[in-house]
């Protein structure tokens, strides 16, 4: 018999709500499920992507994955993982880090045999880029084979990658798929091309609101046929607190029923519903932080009106931030320029020089476009035609070419970011990176995706 614990979304190194707390959390839930690997002495840990949060965790970050994948070699397991949307980099992944550090090893088209199971794995792919898949796996010769992959798959609710196909057209007949990016864990068996389970981990810890079962990981045991059972594991608490105010209640009762809970430590989601009174956010937040709680979520769901379309939490006001942004239109240039001035790693001292950098870069951009485009012209009327320069040798960029500025440095943005493209990311499979962790209104998709 072979015992594999998989796992897979732990998202390390994601600061939810701002709070180094949560970031802690993250990591806390991986060492219990390694702490679990070494203690049940499982034939091996095979991780589902997202491993990070994103494509460039801290250097604490990176230590503590690093610390925990000790333990698991140290106690002769291995890490076999791939790459998510979350985590995905252009060339080089961290997990190949790892790899030469003789803690993990990437499963790709060639065979990873452990016990009588053969591993491959399939990192995320974007849905453009995936009809150009071949699914040609390398041949085994022990009696079962695993496809450890990353995205939403049908048949399994929102999925968009048919799990069916690639079972069927793989050169591998597959047993089992294991998944990772929907942070909700699932099971289900198909018939055709022929019979296989799919099953979904989960997460690790709640990446939102919308998560609200128990956070875990699944033991799949191989062994006359395949068995897959699933473990919890303890995590902070989330107190989900849903309101109804009748006509004259109003934020005492909401502090009414928030109270009821034990708040120690605690992140309180409350949503607010009925004909009541209104309700003041920061009124309720200061309540439960009085009762110990770690952070609070206040939706009061009557306030989506035509003239107030935007939710504005105390306990994430970039939220609000990037939904407005996301109202304005901006186009690649603006959201990065946005992305640099008010919320990057970029270091206080360095901003200014990085945005002078960057808006450089555009104009150059522009420069080489239009000097193109005139001598373009030029060889097409049989006259010179040359760019409006102003008295330093700049294009002189009015509104409608400062559009078309726009447009060109969102080509470029985009292609920067093609990594992060899901997801889900610039996700396909669910959301931006960021919005999909925070956002409350989303399902439990990998949010994370």
């Amino acid at each position: 018999m072979t015992r594999i614990l998989h796992t897979g979304d732990t998202h390390l190194g994601y600061r939810q709500y701002h709070l180094p707390e949560r970031r802690d959390d993250f990591l806390a839930a991986f060492r219990r499920v390694i702490d679990d690997a070494v203690s049940d002495d499982v034939d091996a840990v095979v991780h589902a992507g997202d491993l990070f949060h994103d494509r460039t965790p801290t250097l604490s970050d990176v230590m503590g994955a690093v610390s925990l994948l000790r333990e698991l070699d140290a106690a002769d397991i291995p890490f076999l993982a791939i790459v998510g949307n979350h985590e995905s980099k252009r060339d080089t992944q961290w997990l190949d880090l790892f790899e030469s550090m003789g803690l993990a090893q990437r499963l790709g088209d060639e065979p990873t045999v452990v016990g009588d199971v053969a591993l491959y794995g399939l990192d995320f792919v974007s849905r453009s880029q995936r009809e150009d898949l071949s699914y040609d796996f390398e041949p085994h010769d022990v009696d079962y084979a695993v496809l450890v992959s990353h995205g939403l798959f049908a048949p399994f609710a929102h999925g968009d990658w048919d799990a069916t196909e690639i079972l069927a057209e793989s050169t591998v007949q597959f047993d089992a798929m294991l998944l990772g990016d929907d942070h909700e864990a699932k099971t289900k068996r198909v018939e055709e091309p022929h019979e296989a389970w799919l099953t979904y981990c989960g997460s690790t810890e709640r990446a939102s609101t919308a998560e609200r079962e128990d956070r875990g990981y699944n033991i799949v045991e191989f062994d006359d046929g395949v068995d897959i059972r699933r473990r919890g594991i303890e995590t902070r608490s989330f107190v989900f607190v849903e309101v109804e105010l009748a006509p004259g209640e109003g934020a005492g009762r909401v502090r009414e029923q928030v109270g009821q809970y034990d708040l120690e430590g605690a992140v309180v989601a409350v949503w607010i519903r009925g004909e009541g009174e209104d309700v003041l956010p920061a009124t309720i937040e200061e309540f439960a932080a009085d009762q110990g709680a770690l952070v609070t979520r206040v939706t009061d769901e009557r306030e989506q009106t035509e003239d107030r379309d935007i939710e504005v939490s105390f306990a994430d006001p970039d939220a609000a931030v990037r939904e407005r942004l996301d109202s304005m239109g901006l186009s690649g240039a603006a959201r990065d320029l946005d992305e640099t001035i008010r919320a990057s790693k970029v270091a206080d001292s360095n901003v200014a020089d990085t945005v002078e950098r960057r808006v450089a870069d555009l104009l150059d951009d522009r420069d080489a476009f239009e000097q193109a485009d005139s001598e373009a012209n030029a060889s097409q009327d049989g006259q010179d035609a040359s760019p409006d320069l102003d008295g330093a040798g700049h294009v002189d960029i009015d509104g409608e070419e400062h559009a078309d500025l726009d447009d060109t440095a969102q080509t470029d943005t985009d292609e920067s970011a093609r990594s992060d493209t899901p997801q889900i990311d610039t996700d396909e499979s669910d959301q931006s990176e960021t919005d999909q962790a925070e956002s409350d209104g989303q399902a439990t998709m990998g949010e994370y995706r």
